[in-house]
């Protein structure tokens, strides 16, 4: 693995710390900026939607720059957004600044995706992409308990400064690491969008969404579950988080092999697994020991299915993939927003605080079903190119010419 893919860990780790980092410090920040907690909570919805809106819009706005500019360029929107963010005077330019912080996300993560597979062999482009995304996992281990406990020692404005200070390690990592990848003919924003109009990236998308729902029910109410059902104190939720990313962490090593190996079936077993973690998890959340154990595995299995998603996005995408990976991360945040909406009202409703489980269960069942729907797709198209190309040829020999390019085969993540 070549030593650019350590330059794109680090700005995946930034982007992991920046994001988790403000759930722990709410508090802290609600002190500083003299508003409630929950009122501050409305935080985390500001980076969201700076994700949301961001992907797709700095995507297209530098559909035409060559890849590690582009890099550049977002590291520096990331460095400036965690700036403001450190020096907000009020809660209004704070909550400005945390959108500004989330609009590079989706963009640094899609090129970046797009970047790491092209550092390789195409038999390895998972393998690729999944140790980019370990800078993720490894922030959730190292990164949020470290900004959190410098932010609640020091203030919460120094944890902000730690993630500017990562941003300019990444953007220095970017520039002496990363090699030039220049745009070919098909680069564009027309390019890109008509890519986005295939099925089977809508239909990807959408399994992001649901799929991902699932385990953001249950994430969003982790610590909460924890506390009144198995009885672990807040003070240790901290380490029960960093047992989480080191799910995610092995999960992460895992799905880069077998996504290069079979992209569709580890996707499904990813989705049906996930599903049937989370309803043990239902049981195991009384007692401490399973209650760890089951919380590692859903962490795995979380991670497992992230590279077979944003590789499946890719293939799709063809010729101009940027967007349709970039795109995946605000599927992500959507997803994020109602699993905890869906997870919040079961608890509301009277249902007990271990429901959003099932609820988390439910959609990843849902999004196995909109998989599976995308994989039948993918085979009826081969059994009509088939029979197509059974006719004789001086049946179709004017067609051939514009025929399109074969659709990517189930175990591959080649185009």
């Amino acid at each position: 693995m070549p030593l650019a893919l350590l330059a794109l860990a680090v700005v995946a780790f930034g982007i992991g710390t920046t994001e988790f980092v403000t759930m722990g410090l709410l508090p802290q920040i609600a002190d500083g900026v003299g508003v409630s907690v929950p009122h501050a909570g409305n935080l985390v919805s500001a980076y969201a939607l700076g994700v949301v809106v961001g992907a797709p819009l700095l995507t297209g706005i530098g559909a035409r720059i060559p890849h590690k500019r582009l890099l550049l360029l977002l590291s520096g929107l990331f460095i400036v957004g965690n700036t403001a963010s450190a020096l907000a005077p009020n809660f209004g330019l704070l909550f400005a600044a945390r959108v500004l912080a989330g609009l590079p996300h989706g963009a640094l993560f899609g090129v970046g995706a797009v970047v790491a597979s092209r550092l390789v062999a195409p038999e390895r482009a998972a393998r690729a992409v999944s140790t980019m995304f370990l800078g993720l996992t490894v922030a959730n281990i190292v990164g949020v308990p470290a900004g959190t406990a410098l932010g609640q020692q020091l203030g919460w404005r120094y944890a902000y400064v730690a993630v500017a200070v990562i941003g300019l390690v990444a953007f220095a990592a970017l520039a002496f690491l990363v090699p030039h990848q220049p745009r070919g003919q098909h680069s564009g924003i027309r390019h890109e969008l008509r890519a986005m109009g295939n099925k089977q990236v809508a239909i990807g998308l959408l399994t992001a969404v649901v799929g991902f729902g699932g385990f953001f029910a249950v994430y969003s109410y982790l610590v909460p579950m924890l506390t009144h059902l198995t009885g672990i104190s807040d003070s240790s939720s901290t380490l029960v988080l960093a047992l989480f990313g080191v799910g995610m962490t092995l999960g992460t090593l895992v799905a880069g092999p077998l996504t290069d190996r079979a992209l569709r079936p580890t996707l499904y077993a990813g989705l049906i697994l996930l599903a049937a973690a989370l309803v043990a998890f239902y049981f195991a959340v009384h007692s401490t020991v399973p209650a760890l154990v089951t919380i590692t595995v859903v962490g795995a299995l979380s991670a497992l299915i992230t590279t077979p998603v944003q590789m499946l996005l890719m293939a799709k995408a063809d010729k101009a993939p940027t967007m349709a990976a970039a795109s995946n991360h605000s599927a992500f945040n959507l997803a994020n927003a109602g699993g905890a909406w869906l997870g919040g009202l079961v608890i509301s409703a009277g249902w007990g605080w271990a429901s959003p489980t099932l609820v988390g269960a439910a959609l990843a069942l849902a999004g196995l079903g909109l998989a599976f729907t995308g994989g039948l797709m993918d085979r009826n198209s081969r059994r009509s190119e088939v029979v197509a190309s059974s006719v004789p040829d001086h049946a179709h020999a004017g067609a051939e010419a514009a025929a399109a390019p074969a659709p990517a085969q189930e175990g591959s993540t080649a185009p």
